[in-house]
C-alpha cells in the first residue's frame, strides 16, 4: 500500500500543539538535569572505589576493549539512527520510513543491550560479582544503571513505535519522538563518560 503523503501544513504544529510540545520538552530537560546529578553521584562513588579491588581483579584485568569498543560503535549507531527517525519525522512526514529507523534504533539497542548481559554473565561465571570488591560494586552499580536506562528507552520506543503506527505522524506523536530522542541521545553521552572514566582509564 502506497504511503499516504499530507499536505506539508497538516503535520506541522499550531501555534498551541507547539506551545505544548515545547513545555513537554522543557519539562523533559528537566529530568535529565535530575539524571545526570544521578550518574555524577554514581561516577564520584566508581572513582572512589576504583582502587579498592581487596586483592580482586582491577579494570585493567577484565576489560576486552575490541569488546567494549564495538558496544561503543552498537550504541553511536542506534543514536544516528534515532536522528535519522526523527528528522523524517519533523521534516518529511514519512510514517513507514520513522517507523523503520525506529526498529533499526530499537535492535542496536537491545543488541547493546546483549552484550552488557554478556559481560556481566562472564565476570559472574568468573567468580567477580559486585560482593568480591568495593571496584566491582561501583563497577555494576554504574553499568547496571545505565543499562536499566537503556532497557527503559527501549521500553518507551516500543511504546512510541505503537503511537506512530497507529495515529500516523500527529503533533503528539512527533512531541513524544523528540523526547525519546532526547533520552536516547542522553543514554549515548553517559556511556561516553563510561566508556573514557570506567574502561579506558582502567586499562592505561
Amino acid at each position: 500500500m502506497k504511503e499516504e503523503t499530507l499536505n506539508h501544513n497538516s503535520f506541522r504544529p499550531g501555534r498551541e500543539s507547539a506551545d505544548g510540545e515545547a513545555k513537554a520538552i522543557f519539562g523533559f530537560w528537566v529530568y535529565i538535569m535530575s539524571d545526570t546529578l544521578l550518574f555524577a553521584a554514581i561516577f564520584a562513588t566508581h572513582a572512589v572505589l576504583h582502587n579498592n579491588t581487596f586483592d580482586g581483579p582491577s579494570a585493567k584485568e577484565l576489560v576486552n576493549m575490541t569488546f567494549v569498543l564495538t558496544e561503543t560503535l552498537v550504541l553511536l549507531a542506534s543514536s544516528f539512527a534515532f536522528g535519522i527517525a526523527s528528522t523524517y519525522a519533523h521534516h518529511h512526514n514519512k510514517k513507514n520510513i520513522v517507523l523503520v529507523w525506529i526498529s533499526v534504533t530499537f535492535l542496536l539497542g537491545a543488541a547493546f543491550i546483549g552484550m552488557e548481559m554478556t559481560e556481566f554473565a562472564k565476570l559472574f561465571q568468573e567468580g567477580n560479582s559486585w560482593q568480591r570488591s568495593g571496584f566491582l560494586s561501583g563497577f555494576f552499580t554504574l553499568i547496571g544503571t545505565h543499562g536499566l536506562h537503556v532497557t527503559a528507552g527501549l521500553i518507551w520506543m516500543v511504546s512510541v513505535f505503537a503511537q506512530v503506527l497507529k495515529y500516523g505522524l500527529t503533533d503528539r506523536t512527533i512531541g513524544r519522538i523528540s523526547t525519546l530522542g532526547l533520552f536516547w541521545h542522553f543514554l549515548y553521552i553517559v556511556w561516553i563518560f563510561i566508556f573514557t572514566l570506567v574502561y579506558l582509564m582502567g586499562v592505561i
